[in-house]
């Protein structure tokens, strides 16, 4: 850390909590008006899971060592992954199968 905190003078981190405790930044430098757009839609959607997942999706995370966040979005991701091969090869398997067929009659 630095000496002294720019602002508040204090030379800990501690002091410097105290300071923004008792303070605001309102108090500090030159103050301006902005405008900006706020776009409030989430990125995140959240589904619900069945609460009897929700133990092993926990334990299947720590054992990964990563989030149920992270592993339940690596996994649907998995299986939409999946579900796009397997509708690949139905059309690609398509044509052929009616060719074949064609041939046999």
């Amino acid at each position: 850390m630095p000496d002294k905190s720019s602002v508040s003078k204090a030379s800990t981190y501690q002091g410097i909590g105290e300071f923004w405790d008792e303070h605001d930044a309102s108090e500090v430098g030159v103050q301006r008006s902005v405008e900006f757009t706020v776009n409030i839609q989430s990125e995140r959607r959240y589904y619900p899971i069945d609460s009897k997942f929700s133990s092993v999706i926990r334990q299947a995370a720590q054992d990964r060592g990563i989030s149920g966040e992270t592993l339940i979005n690596l996994w649907v991701q998995e299986k939409i992954f999946q579900i796009k091969s397997e509708q690949q090869t139905e059309q690609t398997a398509a044509p052929d199968a009616v060719r074949h067929a064609d041939f046999q009659a």
